[in-house]
């Protein structure tokens, strides 16, 4: 079996955007800009536009807006938007206790 590198980068972000809404709401504003900002960067990296276009939007709405509601709608359009690139085969749902293990290493 053939390693595919692109599908390890959307492993990793499906993790991060699974991570962040797992702490629904209790991770601070910088920490999650920070987040955002780092599944922005690597969107950007591996051409992935739609992921790197919402990250992008939440970044514009949390410096208005801070954190809100919208973060979770903006974070499940992010998931959605990451497993539309995976085969089907790949995409597994992420249980939320193992996103908020991974998200504090």
């Amino acid at each position: 079996m053939r390693h595919d590198p692109m599908l390890a980068i959307l492993a990793d972000l499906l993790r991060r955007v699974d991570g962040l809404a797992g702490e629904r709401g209790h991770v601070s504003v910088p920490r999650l800009r920070d987040e955002i900002d780092q599944i922005r960067h690597v969107a950007r990296a591996f051409h992935i536009d739609s992921v790197e276009g919402l990250a992008g939007t939440l970044q514009s709405a949390l410096s208005v807006q801070g954190a809100g509601p919208v973060v979770m709608s903006y974070l499940d359009l992010m998931r959605d938007a990451i497993t539309s690139e995976l085969p089907d085969a790949q995409v597994i749902p992420m249980p939320v206790a193992a996103a908020v293990t991974h998200l504090s290493a």
